[in-house]
């Protein structure tokens, strides 16, 4: 006889899609305080004036389309693309840019496409890939951390009222911008990566990954375990991402030569890894679908920004790592599809017995 199953396939869970986006929402917090703390109010402004722009496109959208906007609008969906899309960007970036990009992420990459769950692509990375490649300027000034002591910018984040005028009046923001970690190192100058280390100060002030950055990747890590908690998401594309990452940087790292793409730890907190991992990475609509699946896409994005920190122009390479196996998911979901009701294994039926 048959095994039977714990539960039907009909059985509906509680947990909407609301529920779910406010999980989301509430697990950025510890990263977001941290980013305010170390680089001033500028992605607070960044996620504000994003998530005016989704919600107005949305429900200017939605109009368009005859769909009922308050229903849609109470998923929080947008919501969560504006504030992902508005933590990614640099801080204190031109509100302009922060409008483009979210009204590309809500009209052209989700609604062009049907809406929430028929999206191919990841609204927030379609979005910032357009800005990166559209704007390469602006997306490249980041603010140096505050406390970081350089001969260069100083060492306290812009206070509010220069904030505002940077963000909105086009103010110059270069006495506050200082190269992110992982583009300093990229552009090593034939130091030994000791010697690299001792002569940066993003390094020599800080313990793994560069000062600052290593304490925002610590914090979206720990609100990617909340998620993991609350059963938001599972762990295998998260992991896959993180697995495949460690081993490219494994197999590649010499000992420390002026020629070294840096370490396994260096890699893991240093720029988005730990944000695209639990947050980007793991939206179910662009992934792939069995746990098995999500692995592989994990496994594969980890490998994709390694190969491009290492050898390509962009030296996170989250973005275009993530938009390039949304291409790869449904060939992914071909050959490792899920078990479904009534199937002992992927793919196959359940033969009874006579005595069945």
């Amino acid at each position: 006889m048959a095994r039977p199953r714990s539960s039907s396939p009909h059985t509906h869970s509680p947990r909407s899609t609301q529920w779910l986006m406010l999980q989301v929402l509430v697990a950025t917090v510890p990263g977001l305080i941290v980013l305010t703390r170390l680089f001033g109010i500028g992605t607070l402004l960044n996620i504000l004036i994003a998530s005016v722009t989704a919600i107005v496109c949305e429900a200017a959208i939605l109009k368009l389309r005859k769909r009922p906007i308050g229903f849609y609008l109470r998923d929080y969906s947008a919501l969560v693309t504006a504030v992902l899309l508005g933590l990614a960007l640099p801080p204190l970036a031109p509100w302009w840019l922060t409008v483009t990009g979210t009204a590309f992420a809500i009209i052209i990459a989700k609604h062009l496409y049907g809406g929430m769950g028929y999206n191919p692509f990841n609204p927030a990375m379609i979005g910032y890939v357009v800005l990166l490649i559209s704007f390469p300027l602006q997306m490249s000034a980041w603010l140096a951390p505050a406390g970081l002591l350089t001969d260069g910018p100083p060492a306290a984040a812009p206070d509010f009222m220069t904030s505002l005028q940077i963000v909105f009046m086009g103010n110059s923001i270069d006495g506050f911008t200082a190269a992110t970690p992982l583009d300093a190192f990229k552009h090593n100058s034939g130091l030994l990566v000791a010697q690299f280390y001792e002569q940066t100060p993003q390094f020599a002030q800080g313990h793994w990954a560069g000062f600052g950055w290593e304490w925002v990747n610590i914090a979206f890590l720990l609100g990617g375990i909340y998620l993991l908690a609350r059963k938001v998401f599972t762990w295998h594309a998260p992991v896959g991402m993180l697995a495949g990452l460690s081993v490219m940087a494994l197999f590649n790292y010499d000992g420390g030569s002026s020629t070294s793409h840096g370490s396994i730890l260096f890699h893991l907190l240093s720029g988005a890894t730990m944000f695209g991992a639990f947050f980007i990475v793991t939206d179910p609509v662009t992934s792939a679908t069995s746990h098995r699946g999500r692995f592989i896409y994990g496994v594969m994005i980890g490998v994709i920004v390694f190969l491009i920190r290492s050898w390509g122009n962009y030296p996170d390479a989250l973005a275009f790592a993530v938009l390039l196996m949304n291409f790869a998911a449904p060939f992914i979901d071909y050959y490792t599809p899920p078990r479904t009701y009534g199937h002992s294994k992927s793919g196959t039926i359940i033969h009874r017995s006579k005595e069945d």
